[in-house]
């Protein structure tokens, strides 16, 4: 609440004390207003100001402020009380029970006595022991309290993302307020009125990656994972019907006079998940941080005695040779640490008029922490240079480089992008194509652009292109109010014990009669059943996924016959049918294209198919409800997509695919269209798993999209973890996951993004390269410091310190194009556009394998290789041609063997992967592994089938997996419907598929 809010202490330290954790505590929740911790007796007439504001007093002055100023909250933080100005009572809404619930039993687990917590374990008489024991623990308590006040945020504002749209900055303010429960939106009718909470929006829709995103993400439960995997329109789960009802059977037995309620049984109940999922929080709350990192205490030099320029000069001189000692004492691996000292010397350096030396502080910073770069500082400082100092500026490369971007970037037609949150509001004026598309995203009825169009051609049915504004409002409202009908469903517990905990009901007929007695047909994402009137009850009809035909008939009813749907089942004699009426044309679509959906689902192994299913179904039902015509029906059928395309194309897998394909993914789930999957990387579970840290985490899936969008996936449970981690603006070209927490990206902007996977933030950047970055290699056999190399297009290879981040050793490759770089057994294999060219480490060229004859001809070139060191052969495909080029790479005069693939048009990537399941476990140096006859060895080739003569649709994407031995093709997988652009291998357990934008997926296949 944002309030007129007062301090009071009789000791001015404890004023500024308690209101700097007031704002560290309401993190990431940022105050807005005035905030004055000590205010002198001089400067009280401050507190008549009108706005809101937060200010200290002397206790002294408590009585006085308390009578002359209204409207104050009143905090008297030496007793412990809280009052008003105006009247007695403080009167402001409670904060929501369930996470208020949460709060107070955090704080009442909190370790608040170090001698209570000392006394079960042995003393130590050392003195220095003593206080580094309590040091640790007044941290670690303070770590705590952080983490419990951040969880209580958290709790509060955890469903805000589900009703954002991110593209059009959109909340739906309305939409929220009538999930909370009646009794907490109070409390929300006042906070989203604030500007703190607007501001906190602005976070949420820039995907800020704050520690409330980190904490939302670790709290989620299985179910909410799940649900990120698929966009499907919000309806209650049986879960959520049930844990409602449970809970409102609680408060009436409070109403009845119950005493004080049974926590350990309420928890789970009141935590519905449209609230806080409170059976998903960790325990304790040592797993809601991280722990304690080392604190550094950096000690300035003593000030002088008399201010004197001399004096001041002296000091700083001493204050800049002790942070050049602690940089240069600062471990390769701590490059936060050294940021920080890197910034301080250039604030020094600056203020003594060392414009280069500060610059070359800032320059060091720019490539350890960009979070702290100051950019106008730094402006400032490249525009006060003496000419002298310019030269020298310019024979710095580095420096003249940085000086250049920042001028660069200042120099820009800045077009920042609309900070403001808006409210959905509904269109006054026609609607054409891109105007309707707009204002149904805005929202939140449908994000994917493919199904407005489709919506936008039912609703212009035998009229002009375009929709009237008073249509658009009635589709709208007849939406708003079958998603309001649906969270208030009430079902027979019977019936919910016969559903899933996952399932909801999105659909329900009239009162019907049906060959098995007359009810409500209701339909849920997996089936259809009858709720019986009379004795409530529960009749499965069919789950659709069984369903082998649907037809419309009619049926007799006194002298007439009534429109009905019959629905014949796999292993159900007796054909289902329903006297739907006037409900049968309707009922009819939406079974279809339910049964399309579930089928293309179970056979593409894609459970988006099914989402997709689900809202072409509710957009039907809406389209029928606004209309209410006889063109209605007509109109409804041209949001029958799945049912159209599964009886237009043969959707029939072939059967080696279907075995081999585990499930597919869809990475562009939060964008309007699909994206082309240009990287893949899978880094194992310890990648992200810190030193100290008992809790390891889940292996991962780092998703590269198009404009520097990073997604990623849980690769455990193949949930979505991250929407958009974004990475500069440009195309991402290669990926490189380091054991030391960090994740290199090469982008076409010749940067090199590091992501720490911990933080999940991108806060330093390698800028040496010229030319767009195209390749990453690592040298494993350089322990224990790593060694990793880049490569940019212009033939620039870099070898770096993957600790310190500095350039090791630099050299040039003269070629046309080099697109990607490998080390095997200790030298460097480079793919240029007409050659494949092995070097030793200094850059000297070795050996080099040309483009064939008969390819230098065409407008073809190499577009990845592949070193088999253990069969002696070197892999190479082309870019226009469906050919694979094998050489002996120990003899490079002519490739040796040509692999001609099956209806290929291009090969794009390929990798190696071995065979887990004929792979002895006992088997573990590395040269039995070569010589063991149980391993088997493939190589995963990833193509574009067809030329796209005749339109895009022509145009597949194939995955070839080939015997190096036999040089023979072992599969041949179709499961995308464009080209395959990128593969990785997960452990060699899977390996992972991802198209360009046509199909835009990524498909899991197992390797056995």
């Amino acid at each position: 609440m944002e309030q007129r809010v007062v301090l009071f202490s009789s000791d001015w330290s404890r004023l500024t004390l308690v209101a700097e954790s007031l704002m560290l505590f309401l993190r990431p929740l940022t105050w807005q207003h005035p905030y004055v911790p000590v205010l002198s007796r001089g400067m009280l007439d401050f507190l008549m100001a009108p706005t809101a504001f937060i200010m200290g007093c002397h206790l002294s002055h408590y009585e006085e402020v308390a009578a002359e100023t209204a409207d104050l909250i009143l905090i008297n933080i030496d007793d412990g009380r809280v009052s008003s100005s105006s009247s007695e009572k403080v009167n402001l809404p409670e904060v929501p029970l369930a996470a208020a619930d949460c709060f107070t039993q955090r704080c009442q687990s909190l370790q608040l006595h170090l001698d209570l917590q000392l006394c079960h374990q042995t003393s130590s008489c050392d003195i220095t022991e003593q206080r580094s024991q309590r040091r640790t623990w007044q941290l670690g308590l303070n770590a705590d309290i952080q983490a419990v006040t951040l969880e209580l945020i958290v709790n509060i504002f955890r469903d805000v993302s589900r009703h954002l749209n991110y593209e059009h900055r959109v909340f739906h303010s309305e939409e929220f307020l009538k999930t909370r429960e009646p009794e907490d939106q109070p409390f929300y009718k006042k906070v989203l009125e604030t500007h703190i909470f607007h501001s906190f929006l602005k976070d949420r829709l820039s995907r800020k990656m704050d520690a409330f995103t980190q904490m939302e993400l670790h709290t989620r439960s299985e179910s909410q994972r799940m649900k990120a995997m698929v966009e499907v329109p919000r309806r209650p789960t049986m879960q959520e019907i049930q844990a409602r009802r449970n809970s409102m059977e609680v408060k009436l037995n409070k109403r009845l006079g119950m005493s004080l309620p049974n926590l350990g049984e309420e928890r789970p109940l009141r935590m519905a998940p449209t609230t806080l999922s409170r059976g998903t929080l960790p325990q304790s709350t040592s797993l809601l941080r991280d722990p304690p990192r080392p604190t550094r205490v950096f000690k300035l030099p003593d000030f002088p005695a008399a201010v004197t320029l001399q004096a001041v000069n002296s000091y700083h001189c001493e204050l800049l040779l002790l942070l050049g000692n602690a940089i240069f004492s600062v471990p390769p691996e701590n490059s936060a640490l050294r940021a920080r000292f890197h910034y301080l010397r250039g604030i020094i350096n600056t203020r003594c008029s060392r414009h280069l030396e500060a610059l070359s502080d800032f320059q060091s910073l720019y490539k350890t922490d960009t979070a702290i770069f100051p950019t106008q500082l730094v402006t400032w400082l490249g525009e006060e240079l003496q000419p002298e100092e310019r030269a020298q500026a310019g024979r710095r490369l580095e420096l003249k480089r940085l000086l250049l971007k920042v001028k660069k970037e200042n120099e820009k037609v800045v077009v920042q992008p609309e900070q403001q949150v808006k409210n959905f509001k509904l269109p006054r004026t026609h609607l054409h194509l891109d105007q309707f598309t707009r204002h149904v995203q805005e929202s939140g009825i449908v994000k994917e652009q493919a199904t407005i169009h489709r919506l936008f051609d039912a609703l212009t049915v035998g009229q002009q292109k375009q929709v009237d504004p008073e249509l658009f409002r009635v589709f709208y409202t007849f939406w708003k109010e079958t998603e309001a009908e649906a969270q208030d469903v009430h079902l027979p517990p019977l019936v919910i014990h016969h559903l899933d905990n996952s399932e909801c009901v999105y659909k329900l007929s009239s009162s019907v009669k049906t060959s098995h007695g007359v009810g409500k047909i209701a339909m849920t994402q997996k089936r259809l059943f009858l709720l019986t009137e009379g004795r409530p009850g529960f009749l499965e009809i069919t789950k659709f996924r069984d369903i082998e035909e649907v037809k419309m008939s009619s049926a007799p009813l006194l002298l007439l016959r009534v429109p009905s749907l019959r629905i014949r089942s796999a292993g159900r004699k007796e054909v289902f049918e329903a006297n739907l009426k006037m409900e049968a044309d309707l009922w009819n679509l939406i079974v279809k294209e339910m049964w399309a959906g579930r089928k293309m689902a179970d056979e593409h192994k894609d459970p988006q198919f099914m989402a997709q299913a689900l809202t072409n179904v509710l957009l039907m039902d809406a389209v029928v409800g606004c209309l209410q015509n006889q063109r209605s029906i007509y109109a409804a059928s041209k949001l029958a997509h799945l049912d159209r395309v599964r009886h237009q194309v043969p959707m029939m897998m072939p059967k080696t695919t279907s075995e081999t394909l585990k499930h597919k993914i869809n990475p562009s789930l939060e964008l309007a269209s699909p994206q082309t999957v240009h990287v893949l990387l899978y880094t194992p579970g310890q990648l992200s798993h810190s030193e100290g840290d008992g809790d390891p985490r889940n292996p991962r899936l780092w998703v590269s999209l198009g404009g520097g969008r990073v997604v990623v996936f849980d690769a455990a449970s193949w949930s979505m973890l991250h929407c958009c981690i974004q990475v500069g603006t440009s195309q991402l070209n290669c990926m490189l996951g380091l054991e030391q927490e960090q994740v290199w990206i090469g982008s076409q902007d010749s940067v090199i993004y590091i992501i720490d996977t911990r933080s999940m933030s991108c806060n330093k950047q390698l800028t040496e390269h010229r030319h767009e970055v195209s390749g990453f290699t690592l040298d494993r056999s350089s322990q224990p410091q790593l060694q990793a190399y880049s490569c940019s297009a212009e033939g620039s290879i870099i070898q770096w310190d993957t600790s310190s981040l500095k350039v090791r050793r630099q050299f040039q490759l003269d070629c046309d194009r080099l697109s990607s770089i490998q080390i095997y057994n200790g030298t460097l294999w480079c793919c240029t556009r007409h050659s494949v060219v092995e070097l030793r480490k200094n850059g000297t060229p070795q050996r080099m394998m040309s483009l064939p004859e008969d390819l230098m001809s065409m407008p073809s070139s190499f577009s990845c290789f592949l070193v088999l060191l253990e069969w002696g052969q070197l892999w190479t495909g082309c870019a226009d041609s469906g050919e694979l080029c094998l050489w002996h790479h120990k003899d490079q005069s002519r490739p040796f063997k040509r692999i001609t693939l099956p209806d290929c048009s291009s090969v794009t990537c390929m990798i190696r992967v071995k065979d887990q399941a004929s792979t002895s476990p006992q088997i573990k140096h590395p040269h039995h592994i070569l010589t063991s006859q149980s391993n088997t060895l493939y190589v995963w080739v990833g193509c574009r089938s067809g030329s796209g003569v005749g339109g895009e649709a022509a145009v597949r994407g194939k995955v070839f997996v080939l015997d190096p031995e036999g040089l023979c093709v072992e599969k041949e997988l179709q499961a995308h419907s464009d080209t395959v652009q990128s593969l990785c291998s997960a452990e060699d357990r899977y390996v992972l598929s991802g198209s360009t934008h046509l199909d835009g997926k990524i498909a899991i296949w197992k390797v056995e």
